[in-house]
């Protein structure tokens, strides 16, 4: 565990040594705030937890017990019992998880990302054994919204992103993804990532509108960029131990609160896209939000060729086998949307 790690599971023991009892509290971080989608995610879940049993949920949210790192580290020691973490990060882990990357793979169309996300073979059977190697328990995959880029300059084109330090998480197929696209990743932690902007040390980095909107990116930006390539996807895991060790009963009760948290979190989304970028455009008239057209798009749509190679020689033993079954899984729920 790092200094760091060591530093927050003190300070979350001290915090917690005067509550509840220890096998009635149970501890989940997230990356972001406690109004940005993560953070509703978690409150809804927390609610239908503790109206539901005698358990308390205390709830983390990003930077109260350290970076990513640290508090991956946390859940898999049993310190929390419940994360919430973007494959962007637990792709160093688990390296199939990074085929949430590969650009153009998962479908901009609402109704069948959804059914997708609820249904996928790929997330439900292929990705949970490769989780508890990592001592997890996969609870649940969703969408957060659209991915855009924010820049300095236009973009609305590959040759736009030359030279151009673009912050991404700290994911080889993201890194390779933007050298696809024409950019210079540079992989930073998220809380240096307002100031790096700020200095000119990066000049782009991707985000949903809504996460673009809370931290006030739009400050030390000049474009946003809508060119359809993602959706950012999180995970919402368990310590692998503390889930075994429950009774069937309690098992139930969390399956149950994350179904009843995913599908409100779905519901909370409709309309959040726009709603944050009017906001943004209100608080910064001067900004400049860009849908790229088809025609505009297709450039960096042929670089998905290449990443999907690169996922199949960095993406870990299961890499094939869950790519090609992603896409069955795509398949089917464009049929059913």
């Amino acid at each position: 565990m790092t200094y760091k790690s060591l530093l927050a599971a003190s300070a979350l023991a001290l915090a917690t040594s005067a509550g509840a009892a220890a096998a009635d509290t149970w501890r989940y971080a997230f990356e972001e705030a406690m109004d940005e989608v993560q953070g509703i995610f978690a409150q809804k879940f927390k609610e239908e937890i503790e109206a539901n049993s005698d358990h308390e949920v205390q709830l983390f949210p990003f930077g109260t017990l350290g970076e990513s790192a640290d508090v991956m580290e946390q859940a898999q020691s049993g310190i929390l019992q419940f994360v919430d973490q973007s494959p962007g990060f637990t792709g160093a882990l688990i390296p199939e998880a990074q085929v949430f990357f590969v650009p153009y793979l998962l479908p901009q169309d609402q109704d069948q990302l959804v059914s997708f996300f609820e249904n996928s073979v790929a997330i439900n059977e292929l990705f949970p054994p490769l989780y508890e190697e990592q001592g997890l328990k996969l609870l649940t995959m969703f969408p957060e919204g659209e991915v855009m880029m924010t820049t300095q300059e236009p973009v609305t084109s590959p040759e736009d992103l030359n030279e151009v330090k673009f912050r991404v998480m700290t994911n080889p197929l993201l890194v390779g993804s933007y050298q696809a696209f024409g950019a210079t990743p540079t992989p930073l932690p998220w809380g240096e990532v307002y100031g790096a902007l700020q200095t000119g040390i990066i000049q782009g980095q991707e985000n949903p509108a809504f996460f673009i909107e809370s931290t006030k990116m739009y400050e030390v930006t000049e474009h946003i960029t809508r060119t359809g390539h993602n959706n950012f996807t999180t995970a919402v895991m368990a310590n692998l131990d503390f889930y075994e060790g429950l009774p069937e009963e309690e098992k139930t009760l969390v399956q149950d609160a994350i179904d009843v948290a995913f599908d409100h979190i779905i519901e909370y989304q409709e309309g959040l896209t726009e709603e944050s970028l009017e906001k943004i455009k209100e608080a910064k008239p001067s900004i400049t939000i860009t849908t790229l057209t088809e025609e505009q798009r297709q450039p960096f749509m042929d670089t998905a060729d290449e990443v999907e190679a690169n996922f199949l020689e960095i993406g870990g033993d299961q890499a094939e086998e869950i790519l090609n079954q992603m896409k069955e899984d795509l398949e089917a729920a464009s049929g059913e949307s």
